[in-house]
């Protein structure tokens, strides 16, 4: 007999918003949704009629009347609202990335006037009290980064499980236009830029990848050891010509940005990230091994391509996230959330929570992956200099 467990998501947003859908897609726990809460509390209101749930008023009465919490608040948020809830034994689902630095609390914080060494420190501290909330709580810490679940990354651990492949090289990136949320182009709402923003993506899925490595040949995971990285703020260039297609109001963040990983056995990875891309998400990670080479096209891929001569013609159809046009070739996902990993991550978290089961996509790897990023900004404020990274999982 399937087990029954309560669902409450705080946050009303864009995260929100697609966290509700993944759930309706649940089969192997009875998903019973009991609310949301969200300190915009009209916007809450709203969320919860359009769904007919309930909009619980404190953040505490909604943790008391669910199991697991969806923790779908900008991420400067994600510590507050996961240790309330481990503190409660709630298992915690956390969207990427999992915490990070959000500034010293003054009005005048610009995310390029401070040492990046201080938002490492802060960062790995905000970890450190997650993984230790989560070490006394009966619940547990899932990190939802979809890359993982993505039916072409599973394709990959399958491959590398069964073969034994050893990764001698992965690349990969997470591009479009520029994100549609407001709070995004501070880096006191959002923790950094497009290199935390979206690198962490693509990278969470090669630290996976190197996890799986390490376990299928020694039991152990194969760790981040290294990471050099470089950083840029095009759109913000005096010499930038904006013409309406990329956004372009950031304040004080990053919208291009590469990382170059090297691991404890020597092998090596490379992220791309950034916000200067035209013509519809662009998300992908390749990976060359000593026994194989895969392209994991996460978005766009070629499950189907469709010819429109007009634009109007498709005004009422959902082709592709952040496309520009809709007139000409593109290619329409059939199923984009399937495609990404959403509804797989949502089965996962809540068969670990109702069963007990593991998951692929745990604390530590969520741990690793800030641990990267911010080691990474601190390396491009020396001009790209090697930098360590602190290995958690």
């Amino acid at each position: 007999m399937k087990k029954t467990v309560r669902a409450g998501i705080v946050g009303s947003g864009f995260a929100a918003g697609f966290h509700f859908e993944a759930l309706q897609k649940v089969h192997g726990v009875n998903v019973e949704l009991a609310g949301v809460f969200s300190a915009d509390r009209a916007q809450a209101q709203a969320y919860a009629t359009q769904r007919e749930l309930r909009a619980f008023d404190s953040l505490d009465a909604l943790i008391a009347a669910a199991d697991v919490i969806h923790a779908c608040v900008p991420p400067s948020a994600h510590e507050e609202v996961a240790v309330a809830a481990l503190a409660q034994g709630r298992c915690t689902i956390v969207e990427k990335p999992l915490t990070g630095y959000f500034g010293d609390g003054s009005e005048s914080f610009h995310g390029e006037r401070f040492p990046k060494q201080t938002a490492l420190a802060h960062a790995l501290a905000s970890v450190e009290r997650m993984l230790l909330a989560e070490k006394q709580s009966t619940g547990r810490i899932f990190y939802a980064e979809n890359w993982v679940y993505a039916p072409a990354i599973q394709k990959e651990r399958e491959i590398v499980e069964k073969t034994g492949a050893q990764l001698l090289w992965m690349h990969g990136e997470e591009a479009h236009s520029g994100s549609h949320a407001k709070t995004y182009a501070y880096w006191k709402f959002s923790g950094g830029g497009v290199m935390i923003g979206k690198g962490c993506h693509p990278l969470t899925a090669a630290l996976y990848l190197k996890r799986v490595e390490g376990r299928a040949r020694n039991g152990k995971p194969i760790a981040p050891k290294t990471v050099s990285a470089r950083t840029h703020a095009i759109t913000r260039l005096k010499t930038f010509r904006d013409e309406g297609h990329i956004r372009a109001d950031y304040y004080d963040i990053d919208d291009f940005s590469m990382m170059h990983v090297v691991f404890e056995d020597g092998t090596v990875a490379d992220v791309f990230a950034s916000d200067i891309v035209l013509g519809g998400i662009h998300n992908w990670l390749e990976v060359a091994a000593n026994n194989h080479r895969t392209l994991c096209n996460i978005n766009p891929n070629n499950a189907m391509q469709t010819y429109n001569p007009v634009a109007e013609n498709f005004k009422d159809i959902y082709v592709v996230e952040k496309i520009g046009t809709k007139q000409g070739w593109s290619n329409p996902c059939p199923d984009e959330d399937w495609s990404t990993g959403y509804p797989q991550e949502m089965e996962a978290f809540y068969a670990a929570a109702a069963y007990g089961k593991p998951v692929e996509s745990d604390s530590l790897l969520g741990a690793d992956c800030i641990s990267t990023i911010y080691s990474a900004y601190v390396s491009a404020e020396k001009a790209g200099a090697e930098t360590p990274v602190r290995a958690f999982g």
